[in-house]
């Protein structure tokens, strides 16, 4: 290994082209470069050792249901429930059985280029998929909880094949053609849960960002529809769009 150049032993790093007697072997090399090198691919190493592990543990609820016969297992969440003006968006997921993606999480702990691109991979590799938008109007009309079911109904209704099975993040949904169970924080503990969360938020994200060419004082296009204080401001000085939430505060309080 002693023959090889700083350059090319980098090479052989980033492609894992390398054995365990080689490694071994550089640990002895008395270049400065060799060992900064070696530092970063262990640092590496490392990471990906905690995503192969996290990974596995959000495959903990699948793996049961698979155990139990199921065969496709649908994830639940929605993305828009505290936001004082847009939709809400719920999502349902099947993933394929074996499907791996390392670094899936529950879409909030993730970028917005991660989440995009994470979306684009699910939804091409998915058994099937179902994204139900639900207006601001319907929210007020039956409050927001309400307007989450529904969402999620519709959402699973647009499955094909239907599931074995659901997880659902935290809202529990009665009477339905199969089996269901809630969990709370789904999202950080069920892969299925964590696919549907990265679609509903994409989703949502996406209106939000059409939302925002139309009425761009709220800034909608960074804050999503939250009650940031720049957003809070607008209302006060423009008033409410057709999109805000009238049944929500401050916005209750800025048409009374």
């Amino acid at each position: 290994m002693k023959g090889l150049s700083i350059a090319e032993i980098k090479q052989m790093l980033e492609m894992e082209s390398i054995s365990r007697d080689q490694l071994s072997s550089l640990q002895n090399d008395s270049r400065k470069g060799v060992h900064k090198l070696l530092k970063g691919y262990e640092q590496k190493q490392q990471k990906m050792q905690k995503m192969e592990q996290h990974f596995a543990d959000m495959c903990r609820f699948e793996e049961r249901c698979y155990g139990n016969g199921c065969e496709r297992i649908a994830g639940m969440d929605e993305a828009g429930r505290g936001p004082l003006a847009g939709p809400v968006v719920a999502a349902a997921v099947i993933l394929p059985k074996g499907f791996k993606l390392l670094g899936l999480d529950d879409s909030k702990q993730l970028n917005e280029r991660k989440r995009n691109e994470f979306y684009t991979i699910i939804k091409n590799q998915a058994v099937s998929y179902g994204i139900s938008v639900v207006t601001n109007e319907t929210i007020d009309q039956v409050n927001i909880y309400e307007a989450t079911k529904l969402a999620m109904r519709d959402a699973l209704g647009q499955l094909d094949p239907s599931p074995d099975h659901v997880l659902i993040d935290a809202v529990p949904l009665n009477n339905l053609p199969y089996t269901s169970e809630s969990i709370t924080k789904g999202d950080q503990k069920s892969i299925s849960i964590a696919a549907a969360s990265i679609i509903a938020k994409v989703t949502r994200d996406t209106i939000m960002k059409k939302i925002h060419n139309d009425f761009p004082c709220y800034a909608f296009e960074s804050n999503m529809g939250y009650g940031t204080r720049q957003h809070i401001n607008a209302i006060g000085e423009y008033g409410i769009s057709p999109f805000h939430r009238k049944s929500f505060e401050p916005v209750k309080h800025a048409i009374s």
